[in-house]
């Protein structure tokens, strides 16, 4: 071949058009000159290739393909044995004598000019006397088991049903590297391969590959980027026996909980036919597996496991794993709530529990099973928040992470489709939600009420967006006990030494439809022919441990006899403790710790801070140690916050909040921040996180006010509500001696979390007897910024207030905040906090206070008149919330005003019904209106308006003022807003 004509090809392939995407056989399509993404292919201009294929070397020499060859090239003159026969010839037949060099370079051989430094003549010789196949095995073999790493998952056993479609690979046989039967029996270097001899015939290397990838486990592991974890993962896969076998005592105890977990369903179905209980029949597989996770993690180091799961499957895990009693159970089923249970209550299926088991290596484990809506994947952020918070109590760090860990439960079609699992997940790493690795196990029924896998998925597994993580994925045959258990087992070790995430896809099926009401042949009659007639897991076990003679039936059978036996004994059993059969064990340690928060919102509470103490904190919170450099602009701010230390300026809306948060930290209170932005504050006001501009090193001043106080924590959230605000709250379930805040970045987005204020803030009381003292900072404020900038929906919030659920405030003054952060965190009582937090009144003049204020004074939910106007000759009284105020109070003073009384509302509910009738009082001749900038059928008027009805008197109901109905919250147009608060202002204030 002349090399000149490969150059020229070289040249000509650079002067080509853009790459062009062609697919390879794997379906991949992407850039010319890039390798497929599975390795299955390379693609040049259009054309596929692997080296399996039937080429010649002319159709090779593409310009595309120059790096690629030159790589081979010089690998070849290292060593002729190390490449394809078929390239050690053409590579041999480009030789030819060198042509002297014109003058000194650097070593640059390559196919495309071999002259610059001949290959010696030993080398063409080696090539010619090494056999073509055996050259070619060499190629292959690290190849072949390099693609059953990666796509053997896809020829897995992993159906119990034997539904599941699975395509032949190409790259998983012989044939695609060029080999035939007849190689099988040659002997290979297996290097990469573990669980085999150094050398073995290529028949063994494909059985070990087969049984260590394509049995009842698929694993999916090779986009993990750490090489180490990688081949950790690989030494236990490829390890495995030929046919995984438990030893004899842990496969009795195995079909033990098996039959357990499947009279438990035959006992609720005799006693409570037809009842919804979303029973776990056809995945009665899962309490083995839970039964050995928390047994091998106990013998790990493990104390305590914080589960989550949805509603299939719940009152099963209930009983056979957290010890609920059955007679208990089954008393909900009755409907018989116990009487010492406060609140609403909520359906059997959606309830928690707590208790502590024993295990059998010794060691005690703590289990707790949160409360959870209906709404699926809900309760994921949540879980990882309580998992967080006791890895804080316990002082954080590995030994705190080893003690706790988060198990997720999910279904198959909620894995894949709730967009919460993708946020979640996401938290997994980052360094203020990091929960050291969650177990989560997929109950893969592979359908979602009706709908099957290919209309729930665009993916091949469901698990498919846990792969963002690049942690292992085990796809597993929930009947295959012996694979499931050791594959939990596994997944145990793997958190415990890499504190990552692990996902364990237990493939199984439903055995009726969505609820035990429903008929699902109606959508799949074919499913349902086969699921009526397979046996179930227990069956198909005990069968398989008879025949393989590692039981005999009567062993079997006395493992039956056994389990029904314990059953009747408990269903019989009626708890005399009801509240414990209800949220769970009450004398646990977090029992303990929530025994203090037990009283109402009446309950008192002193705000006030000496005022020495807490100039002296201002000035260590805002002074900068020797050698930070800060940006100059903070080192002005920074001024400015020592003149407010000592009283030389008033008190702005930061340095209040700063002030109540390092005030508690001194006191003892650990208090956790975090939302979008909030480290510095989206209106740049807050600055919890100074930045040095030389080193990019981060302060957090108030962490450091002095020895020996409370962690002050501020986290810059991931660009999410629902996971963040889930985590937050979780946080404060089991940390409830903590003031925790969640900040939206403007609260119009704080509907981006709904589910989680709907379902688990506003309701949780009532419903799970489980409080919250989380704090939600909302910035609210209309002031021409438009519709998605303005509005925190503060009608929402106010129409889901009752039973003392929650407290609603929209503060005014940095003193009002000062106050009511503190009492949040020092009253012995915990309920969730809305306030509405301002924009343009971070920097209003007039929005100040005193240090004084702050020192000596206390929250008030209505803030009087703070002008000396003539009470009895007060014509009309303005109750208003917010920045309004502000706007009122200029106003009034332009006009000259003074037979206008403005009564600010700060806390919104609990309504202040006392303090409003005293202002009412107070102007005996004045009509009573309502001023707010939200329009009519929004912020507080919808609410307040029948609370005000109901209390005033017939001749003083309450007026309007405000904006129009309207459908969007704000409008897009700065002219029109200062036109609307005009008329606004014009209509709260008119003459008489």
């Amino acid at each position: 071949m002349d090399i000149g004509n490969l150059r020229s090809r070289r040249a000509a392939a650079r002067t080509l058009g853009p790459c062009c995407t062609s697919p390879c056989r794997a379906g991949h399509r992407f850039a010319a000159r890039r390798r497929c993404p599975a390795g299955r292919a390379q693609v040049v201009k259009g054309r596929s290739w692997s080296p399996g294929a039937l080429v010649t070397p002319d159709s090779l020499l593409f310009g595309d393909n120059a790096a690629y060859l030159d790589d081979l090239y010089l690998q070849w003159l290292e060593n002729p044995t190390s490449v394809e026969p078929r390239f050690a010839a053409l590579f041999a037949s480009f030789e030819r004598p060198a042509k002297p060099p014109r003058r000194a370079a650097p070593d640059t051989r390559s196919i495309f000019n071999p002259g610059a430094a001949p290959t010696p003549a030993p080398a063409q010789a080696a090539a010619a006397a090494v056999d073509p196949r055996t050259l070619l095995l060499a190629q292959a073999t690290p190849r072949l088991i390099n693609a059953f790493r990666v796509r053997g998952h896809m020829l897995a056993d992993i159906d119990p049903l034997a539904r599941l479609e699975r395509h032949e690979h190409a790259e998983l046989t012989p044939a695609w590297y060029g080999l035939t039967d007849a190689d099988l029996p040659r002997e290979v270097d297996t290097t990469p391969l573990m669980g085999v001899p150094a050398r073995a015939p290529l028949g063994v290397v494909l059985k070990r590959l087969h049984k260590s990838y394509c049995g009842s486990i698929g694993a999916e592991i090779m986009n993990i980027p750490a090489l180490d974890q990688r081949i950790w993962l690989q030494e236990r896969l490829e390890n495995l026996p030929d046919r995984v076998t438990l030893p004899k005592a842990d496969a009795m105890r195995v079909l033990r909980k098996l039959n357990d977990a499947e009279g438990f369903e035959r006992a609720l179905h005799n006693r409570f036919p037809g009842t919804k209980r979303f029973s776990l029949e056809g995945a009665e597989s899962l309490i083995p597996l839970l039964d050995t996770l928390v047994e091998d993690s106990g013998a790990r180091g493990v104390t305590e496991v914080v589960l989550g799961m949805a509603h299939r499957g719940r009152l099963n895990v209930l009983s056979n794993i957290l010890d609920k009693p059955l007679g208990a159970i089954a008393k909900e089923f009755e409907d018989n709530s116990p009487k010492t249970f406060q609140g609403s209550g909520d359906v059997k299926y959606h309830l928690g529990y707590s208790s502590e088991r024993v295990t059998a290596a010794g060691p005690i484990v703590t289990l707790s099973l949160a409360f959870n809506p209906s709404h699926l994947e809900a309760v994921n952020p949540v879980v990882e928040g309580r998992v967080r918070a006791r890895h804080d109590r316990l002082g954080g760090g590995k030994s705190a992470i080893k003690q706790v860990l988060p198990v997720l439960l999910h279904g198959d079609a909620a894995f894949a489709g709730q967009g919460l699992v993708a946020e979640t997940l996401n938290l997994s790493d980052l360094a203020g939600y990091r929960t050291g690795g969650t177990i989560h196990v997929v109950i893969n029924n592979q359908i979602g009420f009706t709908t099957p896998p290919h209309e729930a998925r665009s993916t091949p597994y469901a698990t498919d967006v846990a792969r963002m993580l690049a942690v292992p994925i085990f796809h597993v045959n929930g009947e295959d006990l012996d694979a499931l258990i050791a594959t939990v087992k596994l997944a145990v070790e793997w958190r415990q030494t890499f504190h990552r995430d692990v996902v364990i896809d237990m493939y199984c099926f439903r055995k009726h439809g969505h609820n035990e009401g429903d008929e699902p042949s109606f959508t799949q009659p074919l499913e349902y022919e086969a699921i009526r007639s397979h046996p179930s897991a227990g069956k198909v076990f005990a069968r398989a441990l008879v025949e393989a003679g590692r039981a005999t039936q009567a062993e079997v059978d006395g493992v039956f006899g056994e389990s029904r036996e314990e059953l009747e004994r408990q269903i019989g059993h009626q708890p005399e403790n009801g509240r414990d059969s209800y949220t769970g064990n009450a004398k646990s340690p977090m029992g303990a710790i929530w025994s203090k928060y037990r009283l109402g919102l009446d309950a008192p509470a002193d705000t006030s801070f000496p005022l020495d103490e807490l100039k002296a904190l201002l000035v260590q919170a805002n002074t900068l140690p020797e050698g930070f450099t800060a940006h100059p602009k903070i080192v002005r701010l920074l001024q400015q916050r020592l003149e407010i230390a000592r009283g030389e300026r008033p008190v702005d809306w930061a340095v209040a909040e700063q002030a109540a948060y390092g005030t508690l930290a001194v006191q003892g209170q650990r208090v956790r921040l975090s939302g979008q932005d909030s480290g510095r504050g989206t209106f740049s006001h807050r600055h919890a996180v100074l930045t040095d501009v030389k080193t990019g090193a981060e302060r957090f001043p108030l962490d450091h006010l002095r020895e020996g106080q409370a962690r002050f924590q501020v986290m810059d959230s991931m660009l999410s509500e629902a996971a963040v605000l889930g985590f937050e709250y979780g946080y404060t379930l089991d940390y409830p001696d903590a003031l925790v805040l969640w900040e939206a970045q403007f609260g119009d987005f704080v509907n981006g979390a709904q589910v989680i204020i709907d379902q688990f803030i506003v309701a949780g009381e009532q419903k799970w007897n489980r409080c919250s003292g989380l704090v939600m900072l909302l910035p609210h404020g209309y002031e021409g910024q438009g519709p998605e900038h303005s509005s925190a929906k503060m009608e929402r919030f106010l129409m889901l207030c009752a039973e003392d659920n929650m407290q609603i405030a929209n503060c005014t003054t940095p003193a009002s905040l000062f106050h009511i952060l503190r009492r949040q965190a020092l009253r012995p009582s915990r309920k969730p906090l809305v306030i509405f937090t301002p924009k343009s009144l971070l920097r209003h003049p007039e929005c100040v206070s005193t240090l004084e204020d702050l020192a000596n004074g206390s929250f008030q939910a209505v803030i009087p008149e703070v002008e000396p106007l003539p009470e009895s000759s007060v014509r009309r009284l303005v109750l208003c919330q917010g920045k309004v105020y502000y706007d009122l109070l200029a106003e009034r003073r332009k006009r000259g005003v003074d037979d206008v009384a403005l009564v600010r509302v700060e806390e919104l509910y609990p309504y202040p019904r006392a303090a409003i009738q005293a202002e009412v009082d107070r102007y005996p001749a004045a009509e009573v209106v309502w001023c707010q900038e939200e329009p009519r059928n929004m912020g507080a008027w919808p609410v307040y308006c029948d609370w005000l009805r109901e209390q005033l008197p017939s001749n003083r109901q309450p007026i309007y003022v405000g904006r129009k109905p309207a459908a969007s919250p704000a409008t897009g147009s700065h002219h029109i807003h200062a036109e609307e608060l005009r008329a606004l202002l014009d209509a709260a204030l008119r003459p008489a």
